[in-house]
């Protein structure tokens, strides 16, 4: 079952009214089915043939060690934008924090909540719960590509973000810049129209980050991450840093794609 309209983040943020769906990725059965299933083989079609492969396998997974690491550095109540099936959104819940995901899938909702996380199904373009609030929000995955439009999904998650709150974001393991257009399809044909994507690595997304403080940037396990403070007044955490400790905070909270490099179709 999807979360319901009402939903909020326990002792936190109330959830909005109903909000309509969604974008291409809410209609994709090959995703969905994929989450369902728990592994692809899945990908991003573009146009030209070539293919971008999407690890359902491990988003189903639990966190790992690299994603852990991402999760040490979160501050206060945390938003996982295009969470996807929830393992970082159950893996915060299960420390006590107070986190949220969003995303446009059914299924990954349902795996969401299932794992015991919050997650509400909505579009990071739409209201949300506690806009201009939020202590981090998470860009895992791939998920810089959501629009293919870096400069409004930054300003998006800018205003949902409190005065010099962090944005943690996995980008491409490569140095590129690249927005298309793309369908998702599975080990047989693609589903649903073409919408559009990007793919940035890291030194692409710093320069859309305009008005952002630079805060950080590592490489963990063939993954590379950037963490980005939005303009105003810092927290007492001045970096992405892991903390010497674990904060006890009481309380909880268009689908993720893989920043790998595409292969040739074949």
């Amino acid at each position: 079952m999807s979360a319901a309209s009402g939903t909020s983040v326990p002792g936190r943020l109330p959830g909005p009214s109903p909000a309509a769906p969604l974008s291409p990725w809410a209609g994709a059965d090959p995703y969905d089915a994929a989450l369902r299933a728990g592994h692809g083989p899945l990908f991003l079609r573009r146009a030209d043939g070539w293919l971008l492969p999407l690890e359902v396998e491990r988003w189903c997974a639990r966190a790992d060690v690299v994603d852990r690491d991402v999760l040490d550095r979160c501050e206060g109540t945390v938003l996982d934008v295009g969470c996807g099936p929830g393992r970082l959104v159950a893996d915060l819940a299960a420390r006590g924090r107070p986190v949220l995901g969003i995303d446009v899938s059914e299924a990954a909702v349902e795996h969401t909540v299932r794992l015991g996380g919050h997650a509400l199904r909505r579009s990071v373009f739409e209201p949300l719960p506690g806009e201009g609030r939020w202590d981090t929000v998470l860009l895992m995955d791939g998920n810089v590509g959501i629009g293919g439009d870096p400069h409004a999904l930054l300003r998006r998650i800018a205003r949902l973000l409190r005065p010099g709150g962090l944005l943690i974001a996995e980008t491409a393991p490569v140095d590129v810049d690249e927005r298309v257009r793309v369908r998702i399809t599975d080990a047989r044909a693609a589903a649903g129209s073409p919408f559009p994507w990007a793919r940035l690595g890291t030194r692409a997304l710093l320069r859309y980050a305009r008005g952002w403080e630079r805060a950080g940037q590592w490489t963990a396990g063939g993954r590379r991450f950037a963490a980005l403070r939005s303009r105003g007044s810092r927290s007492a955490a001045s970096s992405a840093d892991p903390p010497k400790r674990t904060a006890v905070i009481s309380s909880q909270r268009p689908r993720n794609t893989s920043a790998g490099s595409p292969v040739a179709d074949r």
